[in-house]
């Protein structure tokens, strides 16, 4: 079954360009387009898709607000979005991970890592691109968070803290799997221990949680 894909991108050439692309990508499927976040949010709540493409910045309802009102803390049923950016220093990129965005891409990333972001969110994961993770979350880390870091439920084991500063160096399961040495369910069984003691939804909020309490230096 293909993973249903909305799109939305005010700028008509990029819109065209990301459904061409990830309509190329065998299992995905995109089922509706928008030119702001408000048609945008209007668009997924009724067609429910599996995956959100929101750009940043679009005129009415930015893509932050759109990717809050479908994915915030406060959402009962939230859907999973990717945020798409041109720029890699951008603050609303950060704004947007705290509103519930489930990933984040530059639009030169390619259509292998668009596609790898999108089954990633559809399968419940989260992904940053690598190639940014420690640049964009450090800046805005250093800047100082909306409020101060939650503090652990139970102290982090070991190698709960090993996985944390692989996660946030934007390492997928795999990548953590082969640098550690441990099979991939152990990955996903520490990944989950650390969701639940830290109070995250997603391994994007892991990698704020390690900026934000000086885990990874940047």
């Amino acid at each position: 079954m293909s993973i249903r894909v909305i799109v939305a991108d005010d700028q008509e050439i990029a819109r065209t360009g990301l459904v061409m692309i990830l309509d190329a990508q065998p299992g995905i499927e995109v089922v509706g387009e928008a030119a702001d976040g408000r048609r945008a949010v209007e668009l997924a709540r009724r067609l429910r898709p599996d995956v959100c493409l929101f750009d940043i910045r679009m005129p009415g309802l930015d893509g932050i607000e759109a990717t809050r009102s479908l994915a915030g803390p406060n959402v009962a049923d939230p859907l999973a979005v990717v945020v798409i950016t041109t720029f890699d220093l951008d603050d609303y990129v950060y704004a947007a991970l705290r509103a519930g965005a489930r990933g984040f891409l530059l639009k030169n990333a390619g259509a292998a890592m668009l596609s790898q972001a999108i089954h990633a969110a559809a399968n419940g994961d989260a992904l940053i691109a690598p190639s940014v993770t420690a640049r964009l979350l450090g800046a805005f880390a250093n800047a100082g968070p909306s409020s101060p870091p939650v503090h652990p439920i139970e102290t982090l084991t070991d190698r709960e803290e090993q996985i944390l500063a692989t996660v946030a160096r934007g390492r997928t399961n795999n990548e953590i799997a082969d640098e550690l040495h441990i099979s991939l369910s152990t990955v996903k069984s520490h990944l989950a221990s650390l969701m639940a003691k830290l109070g995250a939804r997603n391994r994007v909020e892991i990698a704020m949680w390690a900026y934000e309490t000086n885990r990874v230096k940047n």
